[in-house]
């Protein structure tokens, strides 16, 4: 299960695996307090993306679109699908004020469609050597 969650709000024994995919640290967090397992920031959007979209919802449709561009090269994109696979539960972290236009629900989106896509081929290969 992956679920997402602002960095601000209280850690809960239920988050699994706690992952920052922010390219920044979020203000205000002090690293030793922030209970955050693994901070992948190269995940996070790219400077330029994130200064072009500056958290404004109408951009929102054209940011998810050149995020996912950049996902498609990411290493960090990769990590955090193998730690999606071999955790039972992770909690995407991000600061972001709005909870619904923001990097990591594009990213948790990408995420499930990449899972889904991977559990697909998983069926496609236990039938075939079945067989």
């Amino acid at each position: 299960m992956i679920k997402l969650k602002r960095i601000y709000d209280r850690p809960e024994i239920t988050d699994g695996l706690r992952v920052l995919v922010d390219r920044l640290w979020p203000r205000g967090v002090r690293r030793s307090t922030a209970n955050v397992d693994i901070w992948i920031k190269e995940v996070g959007p790219s400077d330029d993306l994130r200064k072009w979209f500056a958290h404004e919802q109408e951009k929102f449709p054209d940011f998810r679109k050149k995020y996912l561009k950049e996902l498609k090269e990411n290493r960090g994109f990769n990590k955090l699908l193998a730690l999606s696979m071999s955790n039972e539960t992770i909690t995407l972290l991000f600061s972001a004020r709005d909870t619904q236009h923001n990097n990591a629900v594009v990213l948790w989106g990408a995420l499930q469609h990449a899972l889904l896509k991977e559990e697909r081929m998983a069926m496609k290969m236990s039938k075939t050597s079945s067989r």
